[in-house]
């Protein structure tokens, strides 16, 4: 690729590592180092700015620029066409080429299932085109069609859109791909058993794409599968243009591969859906929305008269129930909806009309409480809502409300770590509970102990309450067999730490240290070659991914993840992992090295039992030569806490580790064999406290709902047993 001709072009510290396929530190080492690093163009003296073209120029002298950064070399000048609309228009331009070059010449007369000779996307749910683009934008959009024949078209055009919704994420609100994908599965589980035979899959208001690209992969597959003889229609529209545009191109693209007939049909138009619907005469057999929440000007009073408020006349402060019937009037007869809502939609005054009317029909069947951090506002434990609309000539009475309560689900103990945050959300677990819940079958079937299933008339009081915490825990969010598999782990847990306990309080330290014994430091044993040091390496920005993770996945762990409880919160795919550790960008453990942290407040050291792992920065990958060293003896070593009170440089609070300074025991390598099995005893029996822990927490509360909710067992000894507490 060329470099970049426009001298106006400028990049930050950041986005040069990105080019260069290194970290940021890198890149600033060569500031330090080059007297002819280039010198900054703009910003400030904590965020400079350096001109592109002379940064190319320099990195290629250097040997520093390859194929690796290429597309990191063009998004700056994507990012210097200015505002979000200008930038997300070139973008959708150039997939839209990408788009159409994919298909090739239609073997049959153009329609939606080929991308060929497509109107606009305002026009008619077509593809974009290059009308109304400037110079700079046709530039690129030729730059970026150019890489993506080397690179791909659709990794190319996924790099472009990711990378604005990077820039952009304050203003566009993206469902995440695990919360789309469960959306879709529940659909699909929400159907009654007519599994196969979804034809149409409507999104009003989708953004760009995401529910429906679960739509696709939930219901036809991937682009390797045999075409159906009639395809999956996708069917979406959003009231910003540049988001609709984006959209169409981005599932198109998904749905294609060279020489091949598209896996499904596409259609996203641009358009107000509630006050003008470009799909009126849409009837889906299942629509999936994530609809803007709060929005006063929704069409109140030019609405009021609308056939589509079967069930009343939304409130003003009320968009989320338009949003709701808006969805019921445009599925089939029988078809289902799913909605990601707000939690105040199920218990604001304002709205119980409507809910009550919902429930009175039979059309509202299920309302799935989630974590807090699934989806923007991350703050917010969300709501799913998933409607069904009557069958032809019946009605949709069913015989109850499915209530779920997965507000509180946490990654199960494993090795004692647990996180916190935005990255705790566990969404296999997540999965796995919701889908437990919401699928049909046997109600006498094992099921998790969060939901039930209540009578329309139970909830048809004077506040048509439907937040799941307000019942499930007067019926099911505590009992049996949550609370039987709990108490079979804790007591095996118990049984585990008396067996430790009954080797390891034999190790009681003696009061005086051997003669001769001594320590040698880590940087003694550098020196004398009796392991070598790896430091860890932050992965360029944006490479890391969260959520879901493919089986060959690698994770990444970062002294953030250690200070939340220890296990990763994101990862990388193998592919990448190993083209880092080849250029030297990553750092990935191998099984049996010892991983220690180089910052204080995060101070530890381990086995690494699981490798590979991506280190990030302040992480060390410790390799032992076993002729000379035990790893569980080094680490055991390395871990204690007086070890790291004298390797400190304590000039902060935030004060790092000398790692170098930490200092081992010189001892024969038998000897070490025997302090080592005793170090893995004691992380076993650490491990298994931490799990113990967090068990018992959950036994004290589903315990306490329990007994609170007035289900005292009728026989139960008040007093403990001979020998109990």
């Amino acid at each position: 690729m060329p470099p970049s001709a426009d001298p106006s072009v400028s990049v930050t510290l950041a986005e040069i590592a990105r080019i260069a396929g290194v970290g940021r530190a890198a890149v600033s080492n060569w500031r330090r180092r080059h007297d002819s690093f280039p010198a900054p163009v703009g910003g400030t003296d904590t965020s400079p700015q350096f001109a592109l073209s002379q940064v190319e120029e320099w990195l290629r002298r250097q040997g520093k620029l390859d194929e690796v950064g290429s597309r990191e070399r063009l998004w700056p000048e994507f990012e210097a066409l200015g505002d979000r609309d200008t930038m997300g228009r070139a973008i959708a331009a150039a997939g839209a080429r990408l788009a159409r070059e994919e298909a090739g010449p239609p073997a049959s007369p153009p329609g939606a299932g080929h991308l060929a000779d497509l109107p606009d996307i305002g026009a008619a749910g077509g593809l974009p085109d290059d009308t109304g683009l400037s110079d700079a934008q046709r530039s690129l959009v030729e730059r970026a069609v150019g890489l993506a024949r080397k690179h791909g078209a659709r990794e190319t055009y996924d790099f472009l859109l990711g990378r604005w919704l990077d820039t952009h994420v304050r203003q566009i609100g993206v469902t995440p791909p695990p919360l789309a994908a469960l959306m879709a599965q529940v659909a699909e589980l929400s159907r009654d058993g007519e599994a196969g035979d979804v034809g149409t899959v409507f999104d009003p208001a989708c953004g760009t794409g995401g529910l429906l690209l679960a739509a696709a992969r939930q219901w036809a597959g991937t682009v390797d599968a045999p075409p159906s003889d009639v395809p999956l229609k996708l069917l979406g529209q959003d009231v910003d243009p540049t988001q609709a545009a984006l959209a169409a191109v981005r599932i198109l693209l998904a749905g294609h591969s060279p020489g091949r007939e598209a896996a499904w049909e596409v259609d996203v138009r641009a358009g107000n859906t509630l006050r003008a619907d470009p799909h009126p005469g849409v009837r889906a057999d299942v629509v999936l929305c994530n609809p803007p929440f709060n929005e006063r000007d929704w069409g109140y009073e030019e609405l009021a008269t609308d056939a589509r408020w079967t069930y009343g006349l939304p409130p003003r402060t009320e968009p989320e129930l338009a949003w709701t019937q808006h969805a019921l009037s445009r599925l089939a007869p029988g078809g289902t909806a799913v909605l990601l809502m707000p939690p105040g939609v199920a218990s604001r005054k304002a709205g119980r009309r409507i809910r009550a009317g919902l429930l009175r029909s039979g059309v509202l069947r299920a309302v799935v409480a989630l974590p807090p951090g699934t989806a923007p506002p991350h703050s917010v434990a969300l709501h799913l809502w998933v409607l069904r609309a009557p069958a032809e000539g019946g009605t949709g009475a069913g015989t109850g409300v499915l209530l779920v309560d997965a507000a509180g689900v946490q990654p199960e103990p494993s090795g004692g770590t647990q996180r916190t945050g935005r990255a705790a959300i566990d969404w296999p677990l997540l999965h796995r509970r919701v889908v437990s819940a919401v699928q049909p079958g046997d109600e006498d079937r094992d099921r998790p102990a969060d939901h039930a299933v209540l009578p329309v008339i139970d909830l048809l009081d004077d506040e048509v309450d439907l937040t799941p915490a307000r019942h499930v825990p007067k019926v099911a969010a505590s009992t049996d067999l949550g609370l039987r598999r709990s108490w079979n782990r804790f007591g095996t847990l118990l049984h585990e730490l008396r067996d430790l306990t009954a080797t390891l309080s034999a190790l009681e330290p003696s009061g005086e240290e051997p003669a001769g014994q001594g320590a040698v430091t880590v940087g003694d044993l550098l020196r004398a070659g009796a392991m070598t040091m790896r430091a860890g390496q932050q992965p360029a920005d944006g490479a890391v991914r969260t959520g879901d993770a493919p089986d060959d996945a690698v994770p990444v762990l970062t002294v953030a993840d250690v200070l939340a409880g220890g296990r990763p919160s994101g990862w990388l795919p193998v592919r990448e992992v190993s083209a880092g550790e080849t250029a030297g960008t990553l750092t990935v453990t191998v099984p049996e090295e010892v991983v220690v942290v180089g910052a204080y407040r995060a101070f530890g050291a381990w086995v690494d039992t699981g490798a590979p792992t991506v280190l990030g920065s302040q992480l060390f990958a410790l390799r032992v030569d076993p002729t000379l060293l035990d790893p569980w003896f080094l680490a055991g070593c390395l871990r204690a806490p007086a070890n790291a009170r004298q390797a400190g440089t304590h000039a902060s609070t935030s004060s790092r580790l000398d790692v170098r300074r930490l200092q081992v025991l010189r001892l024969p390598l038998e000897e070490q064999r025997r302090y080592g099995e005793a170090f893995r005893r004691l992380t076993a029996f650490e491990r298994s406290l931490q799990e113990a822990r967090a068990i018992g927490g959950e036994l004290v509360d589903g315990l306490t709902d329990g007994l609170s909710a007035g289900r005292m067992p009728r026989h139960w000894p008040e007093r403990a047993p001979r020998g109990g507490a």
